[in-house]
């Protein structure tokens, strides 16, 4: 394709996929330039940029779906190359219905939304520190879920034990009941009564090795978190299950986040207004990050409890007529802004070109 000087910027839309990539440039008036499909390792990452750079545009920036899962790789690769990048959301479910869905159509509406000013968000860089421990994350919580799996799975054993097993074993508290289960010794598989000690002694041990598993990961949370945070570590009622949680909200350049509000609308908590008729009120957004906005619930029930600063706070607002519900979105919002203010020493000076806003 032959350069066309005319051309100031181009967007270029992808679609992500885990073995192929779909590409569609849009020029700075929405004009459709090409669209091509690419593999999706490295040498397609290579093979994608240099075909957007032979349009021969002043500016390129790249609108990329899926850049925290499909589009890593190339997110990375276009950075690498000093090219701006951008993420862009799901296409919107009505204008699926009305156009149809297709991979080109999506990597359309991908570069369509960038070329608007819809998509502005900076995908995080997840390279450096916080993308550890996301990944220390991801295993620890898969863990807990498999830990809490097997005690569910231990108790409904043995309601259906039987009755001599099962008298012996119901009233021991968790630990007592996992020690005295890893202990039993079935012998040979030749009743019932064994099957049921082997099944307890199995789901047991598991407990065990898990829970042990689990320590190792928080240890290593600890260990990397009070050394990226240690003020939001050391913050009451924080600590570092839920500092982790909230730096990988943040991503690694957390300069992409420009203020405070826009943090706390990231993390589910910024008011919105809920008011109708004579009722005046706000509630919190519905969107944001989930797992932050859980994070951040837990801190505050944790405050509500020991920390006499928020106790004093829950009774003045009480006093006013404040729900406890209305209370815990205030305190929530309050401790986004503390959070943010802990925050502080991970943003650079050097703003972004393009940032959530």
């Amino acid at each position: 394709m032959n350069p066309d000087p005319r051309l100031r910027r181009v967007v270029i839309g992808v679609d992500t996929h885990k073995y192929v990539h779909v590409a569609v440039a849009l020029d700075d008036i929405g004009g459709r330039l090409d669209d091509r499909s690419f593999p999706a390792d490295r040498a397609g990452y290579e093979q994608l940029i240099d075909w957007a750079a032979d349009l021969g545009a002043r500016r390129l920036i790249f609108a990329i779906e899926g850049t925290g899962s499909y589009g890593v790789g190339l997110t990375s690769a276009v950075r690498r190359r000093g090219i701006g990048v951008v993420e862009v959301l799901r296409t919107d479910r009505r204008d699926r219905r009305l156009r149809g869905k297709s991979d080109t159509l999506d990597a359309e509406n991908a570069a369509r939304a960038a070329l608007s000013g819809n998509a502005t968000s900076v995908p995080k860089t997840n390279d450096g520190t916080v993308e550890m421990i996301r990944q220390i994350k991801v295993a620890k919580d898969v863990a807990v879920k498999a830990r809490t799996s097997a005690m569910i799975t231990l108790k409904a054993v043995i309601v259906t034990a039987a009755p001599e097993l099962r008298e012996q074993l119901q009233p021991l508290s968790k630990m007592a009941l996992i020690n005295r289960c890893a202990a039993l010794r079935p012998g040979s598989i030749t009743t019932v009564a064994a099957a049921t000690k082997h099944t307890l002694r199995s789901i047991a041990r598991r407990w065990q090795q898990l829970n042990d598993e689990i320590k190792t990961h928080e240890k290593l949370l600890t260990e990397l978190t009070t050394q990226l945070v240690p003020q939001l570590v050391a913050a009451f009622g924080v600590g570092a299950d839920t500092a982790a949680e909230l730096l990988i909200v943040a991503g690694d350049n957390i300069d992409r986040v420009r203020s405070e509000a826009a943090w706390a609308r990231l993390c589910g908590v910024a008011p919105i207004p809920a008011s109708s008729g004579l009722t005046t009120r706000h509630r919190l957004n519905r969107g944001g990050h989930r797992q932050a906005n859980a994070a951040l619930y837990r801190s505050v029930i944790v405050r509500m409890q020991h920390h006499q600063p928020t106790r004093a706070y829950v009774t003045r607002r009480t006093s006013e007529g404040k729900t406890k519900a209305e209370i815990i979105r205030c305190l929530k919002r309050l401790l986004a802004r503390e959070i943010w203010a802990l925050l502080r020493p991970l943003r650079s000076t050097n703003t972004t070109t393009t940032a959530i806003t």
